[in-house]
């Protein structure tokens, strides 16, 4: 199971003090082989959090990176090889939030074919709005932005797959757990080499529901990753 912890804008030097409870925490935690947890931080954040979990097995990611493989004129830009010299290991990519920004399925695909070329494993995004699901297509909207995000890219192993539906992240709204057991296994019919992960308002409040379907892979996790105990207390009864 994954557990990935998002911090989006979040955090300074003072906050890594905080990853010592979950580094002791996973330790000694009985399920520790059968768990990855991965802290994606803001850019600036990426080195000394890398330096600060170095001998945990906690592994570490970025937020997003630009499509580039080379260095260049793109001033406040990051690439994926400079991400992954400063102890990256994974990426997120197409989250909803830089997708209402303007990033496009094309965008994201390209961005997703320069992380696997750096070496980077790559957290994919995809979900649809409210407006969206009220229409009900959102099996069309997952399916394009499947189709046109991993377009012409032959190795998808190193590829994780996030639902997050958009009209739930940070609302604390999570879909029905009839409706997200079919639309997750929709993704694994299509991609049934990758593991499904689940995001949107993931909390120690509702951990026990989305833990009882059995076909979720793991969780992409915002605010609550941000607070060490309800972190935890995720992990803890996702098991328990």
């Amino acid at each position: 199971m994954y557990f990935i912890a998002n911090w989006k804008m979040f955090g300074g030097l003072n906050s890594l003090n905080s990853l010592h409870k979950v580094v002791k925490f996973f330790k000694v935690f009985k399920k520790n082989k059968l768990i990855k947890i991965i802290y994606c931080p803001p850019n600036i954040l990426i080195r000394p959090m890398f330096k600060k979990l170095r001998n945990s097995k906690i592994e570490i990611g970025a937020q997003n990176c630009h499509e580039n493989d080379n260095y260049g004129a793109f001033t406040g830009s990051v690439n994926s090889s400079m991400l992954k010299s400063v102890g990256a290991k994974y990426v997120i990519i197409g989250h909803s939030e830089n997708r209402l920004s303007g990033e496009s399925n094309k965008l994201i695909n390209l961005k997703i074919k320069s992380a696997l070329k750096s070496g980077l494993k790559v957290i994919f995004c995809i979900g649809e709005t409210l407006k969206e699901k009220r229409k009900r297509i959102t099996k069309k909207v997952l399916s394009q932005q499947i189709k046109q995000g991993l377009s012409k890219i032959k190795n998808k192993s190193n590829i994780l797959i996030a639902y997050e539906p958009v009209w739930s992240i940070g609302t604390g709204l999570i879909p029905k757990s009839n409706e997200l057991f079919d639309i997750v296994n929709f993704i694994k019919i299509k991609n049934s080499k990758n593991k499904i992960l689940y995001g949107g308002s993931v909390s120690p409040k509702n951990i026990k529901e989305l833990k009882s379907l059995k076909n979720i892979d793991g969780f992409l996790i915002g605010g609550a990753s941000q607070n060490p105990k309800k972190f935890i207390d995720i992990i803890k009864k996702t098991y328990n």
